[in-house]
């Protein structure tokens, strides 16, 4: 595969200190965050919907493989690791999706998510984990929560 760089915006040198020379797997990737690593990258459409990419950068990041970020179409332990960044507060049900990244894994899952107070979920309520443990179990539905749309986010995240 070949390896990405972005055009406008650094790259991790955290990512770097652990993953160079491995091989991994990129959910909802985006030129924001071309790592410079050896990666597919897996989204949900192709063209990718609603990562900003083309807006902030130009392009869209190749999308290599199409399927939903909680389930995936790997064997388990095919990559070294699974990297995403601002996407795990869009999926409905993140254990699920922790999950099955954990299952793909061999290494490293390594995951940034926005911080409330730095995105536009100031004034949401932080998720609960009884909600997040709802959501997995099948007692709270999508549809129950509202905006379902590719830009909400279902979770907000803090320290």
């Amino acid at each position: 595969m070949p390896i990405y760089h972005s055009k406008v915006f650094p790259e991790s040198k955290l990512a770097h200190k652990y993953l160079d020379g491995l091989k991994g797997v990129e959910i909802g990737g985006s030129y924001h965050n071309a790592w410079g690593l050896d990666i597919i990258n897996v989204d949900r459409a192709d063209p990718p919907e609603g990562n900003g990419s083309r807006e902030a950068c130009g392009e869209d990041l190749p999308v290599h493989v199409i399927a939903n970020g909680d389930k995936l179409l790997f064997e388990d332990k095919s990559f070294d690791f699974v990297i995403s960044s601002h996407l795990l507060e869009h999926i409905f049900d993140p254990i699920k999706a922790l999950k099955e990244w954990q299952r793909v894994a061999r290494q490293y899952i390594f995951i940034i998510v926005p911080h409330k107070d730095r995105c536009n979920d100031k004034q949401r309520s932080v998720t609960t984990v009884t909600e997040l443990i709802g959501r997995h179990r099948g007692t709270l539905k999508e549809s129950d929560e509202g905006d379902s749309s590719i830009d909400a986010h279902h979770n907000v995240w803090t320290t």
